[in-house]
């Protein structure tokens, strides 16, 4: 009778979150507030409230965080809105900062 012996390894496994990242939405004089509305909900999918909030907040503050994302999330979704704004002839800036 032959006995084989088992052994069992523990691994431990850590998960990282990704780093976060910032998109900065910029103000400037060209680009309507109708159409910064837009974006936030429709990309960023904000509700009509919060994006009239974050509208305003760029618009007197000069910019405004409005969202926090992994690199590849925020950067999907600054290019979408940049894309568009450049389609309807709007000057809209964006950018991406480490949170």
């Amino acid at each position: 009778m032959s006995v084989q012996s088992a052994s069992k390894e523990r691994t431990v496994t850590r998960i990282k979150e990704p780093q976060q990242y910032s998109v900065i939405m910029l103000n400037d004089d060209f680009t309507t507030m109708e159409f910064v509305v837009e974006v936030l909900v429709e990309i960023f999918h904000k509700d009509e409230i919060t994006a009239q909030q974050l509208m305003m907040q760029v618009h007197k503050g000069g910019m405004a965080v409005v969202g926090k994302y992994p690199y590849d999330i925020a950067s999907t979704k600054v290019r979408a809105a940049l894309t568009r704004a450049r389609a309807e002839g709007f000057p809209f800036r964006m950018e991406i900062r480490e949170a």
